[in-house]
């Protein structure tokens, strides 16, 4: 079971890359308060600065702490958006994930936040994923051992990298049935009413 859940958040980072798995694992907290029970996760947005990071759509938040104060986690998400462009060129915070990683017990990226997590050192030599449109870039890097397209997570390891925004969510609720049980992650899933039926999807 993990305590610490470090969510890295930068200026244009994609909302729902963190705010969905955000969404999963305080809803795990949640269930467990209404049973009675001690909520147990402690999640927390971590940012380079203590000041508001506005987010890819426009989006403004908080950061609960900053890199250099962040105690040390056992789960690490680093979300994607344009910001990565930006942040893979950040040699201290590209460090910090680095040294951060390495104590953790999963590691794990939603879309192009791969980008950081191979540049970092977690997933290098790994199989990954990301987002569609960030497939061919990602391979072109020669970073990661494979960079799987089609697909909605992948783990290698203690390293699990999600594609595209809403696939964090899975990749999160799975992660969730790794830290306590799968019928824990269903009952998330449950709270949370995630069951998507996108419309169109059978339009012809």
């Amino acid at each position: 079971m993990a305590g610490a859940i470090g969510i890295l958040v930068f200026d244009g980072a994609e909302e729902l890359d963190f705010v969905g798995p955000w969404e999963v694992f305080t809803m795990a907290n949640e269930l467990r308060k209404r049973a009675g029970k001690a909520p147990p996760h402690e999640v927390m947005l971590v940012a380079e600065r203590d000041a508001a990071v506005r987010c890819a759509k426009g989006m403004r938040v908080l950061p609960d702490v900053t890199t250099a104060k962040c105690p040390p986690l056992d789960v690490l998400l680093v979300p994607g958006g344009q910001g990565t462009r930006r942040e893979v060129e950040n040699r201290p915070l590209l460090e910090w994930i680095s040294r951060t990683s390495a104590g953790c017990q999963w590691v794990t990226s939603v879309c192009t936040g791969a980008l950081l997590l191979t540049a970092a050192g977690p997933a290098r030599g790994r199989r990954v994923t990301t987002h569609w449109n960030f497939v061919e870039t990602l391979r072109g890097r020669k970073e990661a051992a494979e960079v799987l397209e089609n697909i909605r997570y992948v783990r290698d390891g203690n390293v699990v990298t999600a594609a595209g925004v809403s696939a964090g969510i899975d990749m999160a609720l799975w992660l969730v049935g790794q830290l306590h049980d799968p019928a824990f992650a269903r009952a998330v899933q449950r709270g949370m009413e995630y069951d998507p039926a996108p419309p169109y999807f059978a339009e012809v």
